[in-house]
């Protein structure tokens, strides 16, 4: 029975049902030619010793023909004894006595005499056995050594009596038939049962699929672990876990689109008012004044969906690999400030940047680096009025660059510092617009490059609770040295002519 084919290719779709039976089986066969080479090997043993031991009853009754008067060998073999010897039907029997020298003195020529490997006792009259061939067929020989007392080993008699295997080589494949030709049902009906038992085991998938199947298209609940086996569980937790992390991802979703259109009908109502009194206008100024508080609102809700964008781009980066690169923190800094430079004239703020004239070299993404200095900026410029002063560095700490905007503008309460990088959380009593998402970017990006961000009053700034300063600390990044080049080679002038 076959599994079901498996692609080469090993991120393809595979049957975990054929996976299991596939480690099932394979090693199933894997060790059935084993027990067939070990069950032959003790087949063979299990079959000679009960006929090693008849033919070592007939060596012992040959050495007992065997007497000795006055130091000389006779063999007498009646009639009897030697169709005895012959009543085999199935084997081949031969004898011989052999005495020094390896003298054939009675018996069969047939039998091959033995080699001077032959193993001698220390006494006559143990038995042991060798194999040999006689007329191309194999033989079994017992043979054992006879001798008078004190006669020397040199003139021991050498009896032996061998068979061939017939007998031997049928009880064995017998002994084999019995044991391997029930294998051939029991195997497959193991497989069978293998694979009902697959079946059956597995079936409790097959139920949590179907629970799954079954389930409304937006029922996000739990799978209940009722009836849910133990190798199941982890599954069923894991699954559990992404699906509460799925609702709360789909909660700051509605939450922020919730948010967005709150926040988008305000500027789009006001529009829609203005609109509709610059259409009741007839004085060409009166129109023109309608005309630049609708622009003016167009811009408040362009940069509302501008920071719309930026803080939904900020949190698709969160939850994507962003590839970060070693950047010089001062140098950007340097070219966002010279962005805003013309518009804190403008306003008539002292718009400054500090530099340390160093590499403080930071692992950030460019584009969401620029975006959160902006915001940085744009809120700085915001809240500090006219005739004030805002000004940016990049400080070094050990083993963090500091990013610092620094205003003079109207400060921040220490309750307030606390909920300022909220989404749409803003300061009651400034009179200041706002979207209240700028701060909330900055924290999305700071979060990002494993940084940490903070407004906080500063304590620098002449008056009470006057100005603010907002820091992000990033890890540096250290550049690591290039490796040490071998000095170059001297080369020797050749000697002159």
């Amino acid at each position: 029975m076959k599994s079901p084919q498996k692609s080469a290719n090993p991120d393809s779709q595979r049957s975990l049902f054929g996976e299991i039976l596939d480690w099932m089986l394979a090693p199933l066969l894997f060790v059935w030619p084993i027990s067939i080479a070990v069950t032959h090997y003790f087949a063979y043993s299990v079959a000679n010793f009960p006929y090693d031991q008849a033919l070592r009853e007939q060596a012992n009754a040959v050495a007992r023909q065997v007497s000795f008067v006055k130091g000389k060998a006779q063999i007498v073999f009646p009639g009897p004894a030697r169709a005895m010897l012959r009543a085999d039907e199935i084997d081949s029997v031969y004898f011989h006595v052999l005495g020094p020298g390896r003298n054939l003195l009675a018996g069969d020529r047939e039998l091959p005499p033995p080699d001077d490997s032959l193993l001698t006792p220390d006494e006559p009259g143990e038995v042991f056995y060798r194999d040999t061939e006689a007329d191309g067929r194999d033989l079994r020989v017992a043979y054992l050594y006879v001798a008078e007392p004190g006669m020397p080993r040199q003139q021991w008699l050498l009896v032996e009596v061998g068979e061939t295997m017939d007998k031997r080589s049928q009880l064995a494949n017998k002994i084999i038939a019995s044991v391997i030709l029930p294998q051939f049902v029991i195997i497959p009906l193991a497989v069978i049962l293998v694979w009902f038992g697959l079946s059956r085991g597995l079936r409790p998938l097959t139920r949590l699929r179907e629970r799954i199947e079954a389930r409304a298209e937006g029922d996000l609940a739990p799978i209940s672990a009722r009836r849910v086996p133990e190798e199941l569980q982890p599954l069923t937790d894991a699954f559990n876990a992404m699906i509460a992390r799925l609702q709360q991802n789909m909660e700051v979703q509605r939450r922020f689109v919730a948010d967005a259109a709150h926040q988008m009908r305000t500027p789009l109502t006001g529009l829609k008012t203005q609109a509709q009194l610059a259409m009741r206008e007839r004085d060409p100024e009166a129109l023109r004044h309608a005309l630049e508080q609708i622009a003016t609102s167009v811009d408040r809700a362009s940069h509302l969906v501008d920071q719309l964008l930026a803080l939904a781009r900020a949190e698709a980066s969160e939850h994507t690999q962003q590839t970060l690169q070693p950047l010089d923190l001062e140098q950007h800094l340097r070219e966002v400030v010279s962005d805003w430079v013309m518009l804190a004239m403008e306003r008539n703020i002292d718009l400054g940047f500090e530099s340390t004239g160093s590499n403080i070299g930071v692992l950030g993404n460019a584009l969401l680096l620029r975006e959160l200095i902006n915001n940085l900026i744009d809120n700085a410029l915001r809240y500090t009025p006219a005739g004030g002063h805002v000004t940016c560095r990049v400080v070094e700490q050990g083993d963090f660059a500091v990013l610092e905007v620094e205003d003079s503008g109207i400060g921040i309460s220490e309750e307030d510092a606390a909920h300022v990088f909220d989404r749409f959380y803003r300061v009651e009593g400034t009179g200041i617009d706002g979207s209240g998402l700028g701060l909330a970017i900055v924290r999305e990006i700071a979060e990002l490059h494993r940084a940490a961000a903070s407004l906080r009053p500063n304590a620098a700034s002449a008056g009470a609770s006057r100005g603010a300063i907002a820091r992000v600390v990033f890890p540096t990044y250290r550049v690591p040295p290039p490796p040490e080049l071998p000095p170059p080679a001297r080369s020797i002038p050749p000697p002159l002519a």
